[in-house]
């Protein structure tokens, strides 16, 4: 929300690009820092860290982060709202989770009532919402709102699945698996600097669709290599050619949300992105993870056929995904906001 505020719609997706360039330390790093604490160390150490590190976070935008204070209008928050979709996200999660289990269609009735309540609410309410509903009826902030869900997705969904098949299917150590999955960070940090310059060149619209093809073509090899085993050489390339796709996908269709939105609702747009993305990544990945339970629930064994029917359904996903990219704009417009003051100076320079 920062960043947008500061860029503004013209240079939105170059700098969005810049800054997302520590961020992809943590896809090259997390895997392998991860391998080497479950390969010498306890599980429970991964969580150990991620409180450090949430710590630090804490202290750093404390000092550093800009006071914006200018910039935010009060509202109230809608508490009976938030009571309604937290539990309801909640109970949705958990029971498609557990669907083998005789308690699941009761859960999942819950968040179908409780979710249901929250739409129905905050319709009515309209800004005053958990949510403002009506973000959505513009075209381009519905678009780029199926395209982050969707690619943040089958993005962790991939991050699952492919540590899965290195070290159930391949006996592959956590460590060595954790630097195999390096390539995939390299390929988005080569990617994202170049976003930018490339959404303005060829237009956001065929940048984040090539990204979509990239990955979906990046993914297609694991469904073979899922039932054969492993090609190493094939493996890294894959894994790389994939990244740069994955890179290529979110900030042209981040930036197009935002851009399609008034200043003063980027707070409720930042909000709605977030919950479309963090539910992305379980509802993806809980399915895939279903598909291999179901098709090994007949004894055959892990390594030939249930992790590749699960790349067959990420590949699917991933053609979703690129028929969504091709429903962004090929173009930011670049919305000139006026003051009161100003309006009313307009309105006076008319003649009568």
């Amino acid at each position: 929300m920062m960043l947008a505020r500061a860029a503004g719609p013209r240079h939105m997706v170059k700098v969005m690009g810049y800054a997302a360039v520590p961020v992809i330390l943590g896809p090259l790093l997390g895997p392998v820092l991860a391998g080497a604490i479950l390969q010498h160390s306890s599980w429970r150490w991964l969580f150990y860290v991620n409180v450090s590190v949430g710590v630090l976070a804490v202290a750093l935008s404390i000092l550093f982060l800009p006071k914006d204070e200018m910039e935010v209008i009060a509202r109230r928050l809608d508490f009976v709202g938030f009571l309604l979709l937290s539990p309801g996200l909640v109970a949705f999660l958990y029971g498609f989770d557990h669907l083998k289990d005789l308690t699941s269609p009761y859960i999942l009735g819950v968040a179908v009532v409780l979710i249901g309540l929250f739409l129905f609410r905050a319709r009515k309410k309209g800004a005053r919402a958990l949510m403002n509903l009506s973000l959505f009826r513009g075209k381009t902030f519905a678009a780029a709102a199926t395209t982050q869900f969707l690619a943040n997705g089958v993005s962790l969904c991939f991050q699952v699945l492919v540590p899965l098949y290195l070290i159930e299917g391949c006996h592959v150590s956590p460590q060595k698996a954790g630097f195999l999955l390096a390539p995939l960070g390299v390929g988005m940090m080569c990617s994202y600097p170049l976003v930018g310059e490339f959404a303005h060149r060829f237009g956001i619209r065929r940048v984040s669709a090539a990204g979509a093809l990239l990955t979906a073509f990046a993914t297609a090899p694991f469904i073979y290599m899922g039932r054969s085993g492993l090609f190493m050489y094939p493996l890294l390339a894959t894994l790389f050619v994939r990244g740069i796709g994955q890179g290529a996908i979110g900030i042209p269709s981040l930036s197009a949300a935002y851009s399609a939105v008034p200043k003063k609702d980027l707070p409720m747009a930042t909000t709605t992105l977030n919950i479309l993305q963090r539910l992305g990544g379980p509802i993806v990945t809980t399915a895939a993870t279903i598909v291999i339970d179901w098709k090994g629930a007949d004894g055959a064994q892990f390594f030939h056929f249930p992790l590749s029917a699960a790349f067959i359904f990420l590949t699917a996903l991933q053609g979703l995904l690129v028929l969504s990219a091709f429903r962004l704009p090929m173009r930011i417009e670049h919305r000139q906001e006026m003051s009161l003051d100003s309006r009313k100076e307009a309105l006076e320079a008319l003649p009568d």
